[in-house]
C-alpha cells in the first residue's frame, strides 16, 4: 500500500479548514480532508467527533461557518443535495432514502424522472440503465422489484445503483453495514473495490473498527471535532485506531471469566407475538435464561427481536405461550410489575423508551421507583433523595454532565446511554434484558457498557443480550440463540461460534447439526 506522503493520485474532494459552530459547541474545528481518485478513505471518531456534520456540509445538507471545499481543484459552494449531485457527490445513508412501495426503478428515477412521447414515464428506458449499471459494478439489482420485498442488502444496493445513476463519482457511504448479515458486508466490500477499481472515490463511515482495516485505503479520525490523524491499515491496528478515536488506551475484547450458571431464571415457552400490523412476528419460540450467564439473541434486524423484548418486559402482549420468572407466570403481567420482580431494562431506542428527555437526570434516575421510599412519602416527593440518588448515579458510572438537574436529552448519546445503565443497574434484579445496548454509541462507552454486563452476570444475574452486532455477540455471551423470521433456528455454545456460521445462520441458512 502506497505511503500517504507520496500518494500522486489526484484529489476529487478536498475541505480545507472546515470550521462548523452551533450553540454551545464547535463541531468542526478547522477540518481539512482530501479524497483521492480511486481510493476508499475511512472516516473514524466517535459520537460527537464531527463526522456527520462535516459530511453534511460536503453533501450539501449544511454549510460551514468557515473553511472552502474543492471538487477536482476547483473551490465550490454547495448548497443543496441537488448541487452536490451535479458536482459528482452521491451519499448513501444509514436510514435508507428509499418508498417501500415503489419499484426499484421507480426509486432510482425518483427526482430524475424520464418520459416518453405523451409524458408518460419511461420506466423501461430506466430498467435498462440500471441492469447496465449493475453489470458494470456487480450490483445485482432487479429493476421490477418492490422495495418493500428486498432484504436490507439488497436495498443497500439499491441506493448505491440510485446514486451511479446520478452520475456520481464519489460516493460518501455511512455506516453502510449497521444492518447487514457478515456475507452481506463483505458482499458490499466487494462492491466497493470494484467501485474505486472503476476509479470512483469512496468516503467510507463506520464504527466498526475490523472493517476498517479490510477495506479502507486510508483512514482518518476526528475527536471533539478536530482531525487527530491519519494513517494506513498496514500501519495500524484496531487496538491503536481505537486510542485514537478516544484518547486513550480501549480495552475492546472483554475480559471475563468462563459462565457459571445456576437457578434457572427466565423460561419462555412457545411465544407467539403480532407486530402493529396483526403479523405474527414472534413464531414459537423457546428460551432458558439462567442466573450467572449471558445468553445472546443475535440476528438481523427486523426478525422479531424488538417484539420478543416488548413482550418480555410487559410492553407488548403475546397472543400464545408463556413466560416464566423465577418460576412465575408473567405472560400476562404489567411492565410495573415485571420490572417490580427484578427486572432491569436496556431499551434498543434510548431516547423513545428509556428517558424522557425533557425530563432532568433527577427525575429520570427513578423513572421505575418514583412512588417508593425514600423518593415519596406518601403524595410527597423527597427532592434531597432524588438529587442524591442522580448524583451518586453520575459519579458511580462516569456520566459526564454539566449537573443532575439538566434534561436527560441535553447529554450526548454514549452518556444516555450510560446513564440508563446506571439506573438500571443500582438496584437489585435477577434479570437483566440488553436490547442493542451499545447502538450508536463510541469505543469508549461500549467498553464501559460492556464491562458492566459481565460484572452483573458475575454477580449472579441471568443476562438476556439483544443485539445486531455480531462482535458484541461473539464478545458477551455464553451461550448464543439466533432468530431469524420470528423464530430461534439455532443455539450454540458461544465458545465454540464461528463467525462465519453465524452469519449464514443470521440469513437463514440451515447448517447440519443445528
Amino acid at each position: 500500500m502506497t505511503d500517504i506522503s507520496e500518494q500522486t493520485t489526484p484529489i476529487v474532494l478536498e475541505a480545507r479548514g472546515i470550521t462548523k459552530r452551533f450553540p454551545g459547541v464547535i463541531a468542526n474545528d478547522n477540518v481539512s480532508l482530501c479524497l483521492r481518485r480511486g481510493e476508499v478513505l475511512a472516516l473514524l471518531g466517535e459520537n460527537g467527533a464531527g463526522k456527520s456534520t462535516l459530511m453534511n456540509i460536503l453533501y450539501g445538507l449544511g454549510h460551514q461557518d468557515a473553511g472552502e471545499i474543492l471538487v477536482n481543484g476547483q473551490p465550490v459552494h454547495i448548497d443543496s443535495p441537488h448541487h452536490a449531485i451535479r458536482l459528482g457527490i452521491g451519499m448513501v445513508h444509514q436510514h435508507f432514502q428509499l418508498v417501500p412501495v415503489m419499484s426499484v426503478t421507480e426509486n432510482v428515477m425518483l427526482g430524475t424522472e424520464v418520459t416518453r412521447v405523451g409524458g408518460f414515464l419511461d420506466r423501461r428506458r430506466v430498467a435498462e440503465q440500471i441492469r447496465t449499471i449493475s453489470r458494470q459494478y456487480g450490483l445485482e439489482v432487479d429493476p421490477d422489484a418492490l422495495v418493500a420485498d428486498l432484504p436490507v442488502g439488497a436495498q443497500q444496493r439499491v441506493e448505491i445503483v440510485k446514486a451511479l445513476y446520478r452520475n456520481a463519482d464519489m460516493l460518501i457511504l455511512d455506516e453502510p453495514t449497521a444492518v447487514l448479515t457478515p456475507q452481506e458486508s463483505d458482499d458490499l466490500f466487494r462492491i466497493m473495490r470494484t467501485l474505486t477499481e472503476q476509479q470512483k472515490s469512496i468516503i467510507f463511515i463506520t464504527h466498526k473498527l475490523r472493517e476498517v482495516l479490510h477495506v479502507a485505503d486510508r483512514i482518518m479520525v476526528l475527536r471533539n471535532g478536530k482531525a487527530v490523524g491519519e494513517t494506513i491499515p498496514d500501519r495500524t491496528t484496531r487496538e491503536d485506531l481505537a486510542a485514537m478515536m478516544v484518547g486513550r488506551e480501549v480495552l475492546l475484547q472483554v475480559d471475563k471469566a468462563a459462565a457459571n450458571p445456576t437457578e434457572l431464571v427466565l423460561q419462555v415457552h412457545d411465544l407467539r407475538v403480532l407486530d402493529d400490523r396483526q403479523h405474527v412476528v414472534v413464531d414459537g419460540v423457546d428460551l432458558e435464561v439462567r442466573a450467572g450467564e449471558i445468553l445472546g439473541i443475535a440476528g438481523v434486524q427486523g426478525n422479531g427481536q424488538s417484539e420478543l423484548v416488548a413482550a418480555l418486559t410487559g410492553m407488548r402482549p403475546a397472543v400464545a405461550g408463556s413466560i416464566s420468572l423465577l418460576g412465575r407466570e408473567v405472560v400476562r403481567a404489567s411492565p410495573r410489575r415485571i420490572s417490580e420482580m427484578g427486572v432491569a431494562y436496556i431499551p434498543e431506542d434510548r431516547r423513545r423508551e428509556g428517558l424522557v428527555t425533557s425530563y432532568p437526570l433527577t427525575d429520570n434516575a427513578i423513572l421505575e421507583m418514583y412512588y417508593r421510599k425514600p423518593f415519596a412519602r406518601g403524595i410527597f416527593r423527597d427532592e434531597q433523595a432524588r438529587i442524591a440518588h442522580a448524583q451518586r448515579l453520575v459519579a458511580e458510572f462516569d456520566v459526564r454532565t454539566p449537573g443532575v438537574h439538566v434534561p436527560a436529552g441535553s447529554l450526548s448519546g454514549g452518556n444516555q446511554q450510560k446513564f440508563i445503565v446506571a439506573r438500571e443497574f443500582t438496584r437489585p434484579i435477577k434479570l437483566l434484558i440488553a436490547a442493542q445496548p451499545t447502538r450508536g454509541i463510541d469505543v469508549g462507552s461500549i467498553e464501559f457498557i460492556h464491562q458492566q454486563i459481565v460484572r452483573k452476570r458475575d454477580e449472579g444475574t441471568a443476562v438476556l443480550l439483544v443485539s445486531a452486532e455480531l462482535d458484541e455477540i461473539l464478545s458477551l455471551s455464553d451461550r448464543i440463540a439466533v432468530m431469524y423470521r420470528g423464530r430461534i433456528i439455532a443455539t450454540l455454545q458461544a465458545a465454540q461460534a464461528d463467525r462465519e456460521e453465524l452469519g449464514l445462520l443470521m440469513a437463514g441458512c440451515e447448517l447440519p447439526n443445528h
